[in-house]
């Protein structure tokens, strides 16, 4: 197989489970991803930098739905999101799960640290919780300032708005 093919990093949970489950090193974290941005890419790096290996699981369509993220998102279908993160050198691993969170996936998986962006209060997620019950560690990374899929998709829409008409 190609090393540098994003296909070999695409897991379906069960593979994932089976080959990363418990292994002390391994690092979690799980969002949309759906315009990916330097901001998603240089979380996914620091993230990386916090053990040995990277999973990174990516709402399924339905899922980022459920979230409420707005009527036209996810953007990008899931097959394309997950192929996209893949594609970087920091993550190791991508599996697509179909939940609003990843709790059952985390509870199979048991990673050393679970990791969100810094606009989550990690005291607060029930995930932060599961995670330190084995031992683990939650961490939240800030953002990068000026990158946002929200600020990305404002600006988009403001440059495709018709110019209004002339009286």
């Amino acid at each position: 197989m190609n090393q540098f093919d994003p296909l070999r990093k695409l897991m379906h949970v069960d593979e994932a489970v089976a080959r990363f489950a418990s292994q002390p090193g391994t690092v979690f974290t799980n969002g949309v991803f759906d315009l990916l941005h330097r901001g998603h890419i240089a979380y996914l790096a620091e993230a990386r930098q916090l053990g040995d290996r990277l999973v990174v699981a990516i709402n399924s369509d339905a899922s980022a739905r459920i979230l409420d993220k707005g009527p036209d998102r996810p953007m990008n279908r899931e097959g394309d999101r997950a192929f996209q993160v893949a594609a970087l050198e920091s993550v190791d691993a991508v599996v697509i799960f179909d939940e609003a969170t990843p709790t059952a996936l985390l509870s199979r998986l048991r990673p050393s640290v679970y990791v969100k962006g810094g606009d989550y209060d990690m005291n607060r997620l029930a995930e932060s919780a599961l995670v330190r019950s084995w031992g683990g560690h939650a961490v939240a990374l800030p953002f990068v300032d000026g990158f946002s899929t929200t600020s990305l998709m404002d600006r988009l829409r403001a440059s495709t708005r018709p110019a209004p008409a002339a009286s």
